[in-house]
């Protein structure tokens, strides 16, 4: 496991050699680098956490690698501008181009120190953020107290100790990832990076680019094997993985390091690896669809999930959980189920585990109008009548209807919901809805949706 990785990019030997004494001292990891050329190697060879860069240098200026940088992928991090002979221009043109802070020559060591905490700091808040706004906030613990659920969290608990590759199986919606982040959370690498990768979402032909990053004319796209440096990457679907990239990851694996698409420089591999399927993996090498090497690599403790048909008993405090949530990070209107609902709920079979339950919760409170749920109710969202019959979907809708009708009904739901969930703003739902705000206008109306409650 590693510090965090500062590349200081400096043309005079004294300044250079001082502030990577200094920031080793703090236990920070440094590479030094006299000029733009000895900069882009050091990229290629590591990606860095930060940068402390120069402006005037022989061979090229900080801003121009700045604006070089900026360009592709973007920055790969906090960049921290140096000079001793910087104007207000230089500093608004380098802020501009996304540098973090300017700090002006002979440095502030106090400074300095302070300046480059906040650095790192900040990156690490804006990267929670941002995977913050793709999902929901995961759970800190599964929810759970039945025997099944407490066994295996104490388990993951165990296997938390060890800086182990784990393999994860379950069905879809189970929790694979919830328990892949509370073993990252439980283990030494936990203020490291979690990061996820869903290899069935990777475009076919781009998963090596996805892995291992790329390099093209001079620029450097880094892979989730290194943005994941010192901490867990997790591989969701890894029986969907191409075998020729399987292939290069269990060369990577057997190594320890890897080349990135494009190119020459090896990279080292300092992750742990959590690997997770709905598949039986032993299957997939039976019919030479995964390989053998790979699977006993990332197998090294495997970890069942069970369905949620397996610990009903949790039903009730996951319906809780999901309320709560809702309720908290997406404004919907407080309602409680009855207890012949959730008694009912805990008899039902649950093909789609835990996310079905969520789903169902996110329905009724967006759906419904009373402060309790009952027991019909339930039965119409999950598209059973009191007969036992099936003209209802999933949504509640009946299909004993015109498709016209049924089409307007799960409309007018849509668009409820996501003016409840962005305020009001239409602009937001316009967005989200991937629609033109003055057509959206008009549906509302033909709709009958009145907005004007919820601004």
């Amino acid at each position: 496991m590693s510090a965090a990785h500062i590349l200081v990019v400096d043309d005079e030997p004294d300044i250079r050699i001082l502030v990577k004494e200094i920031l080793e001292d703090e236990d920070y990891t440094v590479t030094a680098a006299e000029d733009g050329a000895a900069a882009g190697k050091a990229l290629r060879e590591r990606r860095p956490d930060l940068i402390l860069l120069d402006i005037w240098m022989p061979d090229v200026d900080g801003i121009s690698l700045l604006r070089e940088w900026s360009e592709g992928d973007g920055i790969p991090c906090p960049v921290i501008m140096m000079s001793g002979h910087g104007t207000v221009e230089t500093a608004v043109e380098a802020t501009r181009l996304g540098a973090y802070d300017f700090l002006e020559k002979p440095l502030s060591l106090a400074k300095l120190l302070l300046t480059v905490e906040r650095a790192l700091e900040a990156d690490k808040l804006q990267i929670e953020n941002i995977r913050l706004r793709r999902r929901s906030p995961p759970l800190i613990e599964p929810a759970g107290k039945s025997s099944v659920m407490q066994r295996l969290k104490e388990q993951v608990k165990r296997i938390a100790r060890h800086d182990t590759w784990v393999l994860i199986t379950g069905e879809p919606g189970s929790g694979r990832e919830t328990f892949a982040r509370y073993l990252h959370a439980q283990s030494a690498r936990r203020d490291l990076p979690f990061i996820e990768v869903g290899v069935s979402s990777i475009d076919k032909g781009n998963s090596a680019r996805e892995l291992f990053g790329s390099e093209e004319n001079g620029r450097i796209h880094y892979g989730v094997l290194e943005q994941a440096r010192g901490g867990t990457l997790f591989l969701d679907e890894v029986a969907d993985m191409e075998m020729e990239t399987q292939a290069q990851l269990q060369g990577a694996l057997d190594t320890g390091h890897f080349l990135r698409v494009g190119g020459h420089e090896p990279v080292e591999v300092e992750v742990r690896i959590i690997a997770a399927t709905r598949h039986r993996l032993e299957a997939e090498v039976q019919a030479e669809t995964f390989r053998e090497d790979l699977f006993y690599h990332l197998n090294v403790v495997p970890l069942q999930i069970p369905s949620l048909a397996e610990h009903r008993e949790d039903v009730p405090e996951l319906l809780g959980y999901y309320i709560d949530h809702f309720v908290d990070q997406e404004k919907l209107p407080y309602r409680h189920f009855s207890m012949a609902a959730q008694n009912y709920l805990r008899n039902h079979s649950w093909p789609g585990n835990i996310m079905e339950l969520k789903n169902l919760v996110q329905r009724l409170l967006i759906l419904g109008t009373d402060e309790e749920i009952g027991l019909e109710e339930v039965k119409l969202a999950l598209g059973r009548s009191e007969t036992g019959g099936s003209e209802r979907g999933g949504f509640g809708l009946s299909f004993d209807q015109p498709l016209r009708q049924a089409r307007e009904q799960f409309e007018k739901a849509y668009l409820e919901y996501q003016l409840v969930k962005n305020g009001g703003n239409v602009s937001q739902v316009a967005v989200a809805a991937g629609m033109e705000r003055t057509h959206l206008y008009r549906k509302l109306r033909s709709l009958g949706i009145d907005n004007k409650d919820r601004k």
